[in-house]
């Protein structure tokens, strides 16, 4: 089969593996969102909610590197085994989430939300950001360079309400964009300002983000 034809069926598992991973958090998550009070359950359902999300946040930003490494590859097989090793960091990453995570105050949010905005703008972000996007290796090397670009944007998701619906679509959006657009100023820096002026207003003034703190 000529390389162009794994294009397609790289694509629809790609793009169906997406479709489920919504599916499933949705459902997991059902009732869950505390907020910053969010409280995790037990390690097996963590783990079975986190590497859903992983799958509905990150396989669509990550679709064009499936492809070329279906195409390079010659085959659609190499496909599962490259997007089982890139999911397989992230849910190393959720393992590291458990086990740290703890229901917190408010200002933790903020703080997490200021240090997410300040890492947009390091060498380091922009360096796996690059990676990220221009990545022909194994789906492992792949995932570390992305665990890189979007940490920032996961530990907020994570700060403000790991199993949030809401916050998970936003993060999920950003992080799409960072993999497929160009990098730019023009855009990145405002980006990071605002996540910035975020966490400041939820230092100042928590209520003002709605969801944040759950009901008295």
């Amino acid at each position: 089969m000529e390389a162009q034809h794994f294009r397609a069926p790289a694509l629809a598992a790609t793009l169906g593996l997406t479709a489920t991973g919504w599916f499933v958090a949705v459902r997991q998550m059902d009732g869950m969102d505390m907020g910053v009070a969010t409280r995790l359950g037990s390690f097996s359902f963590f783990v079975a909610a986190w590497v859903a999300m992983m799958a509905a946040m990150m396989l669509p930003g990550a679709a064009p590197a499936i492809v070329r490494h279906a195409q390079t590859s010659g085959h659609v097989r190499a496909v599962p085994l490259f997007v089982g090793s890139y999911l397989a960091v992230w849910t190393l990453a959720g393992v590291a989430v458990y086990a740290l995570y703890r229901p917190h105050a408010s200002s933790a949010a903020g703080v997490v939300a200021v240090a997410a905005g300040l890492y947009e703008l390091t060498r380091l972000k922009q360096d796996c950001r690059q990676r990220c996007r221009e990545s022909v290796g194994p789906g492992f090397e792949f995932g570390l360079n992305c665990v890189g670009s979007s940490i920032g944007l996961m530990l907020m998701l994570v700060a403000f309400g790991v199993m949030s619906i809401a916050w998970m679509s936003v993060v999920a959006v950003l992080v799409l964009a960072q993999k497929l657009l160009p990098a730019k100023a023009a855009f990145d820096v405002p980006l990071a300002l605002a996540i910035v002026a975020l966490g400041i207003v939820i230092l100042v003034v928590p209520s003002a983000v709605p969801g944040l703190t759950p009901p008295m």
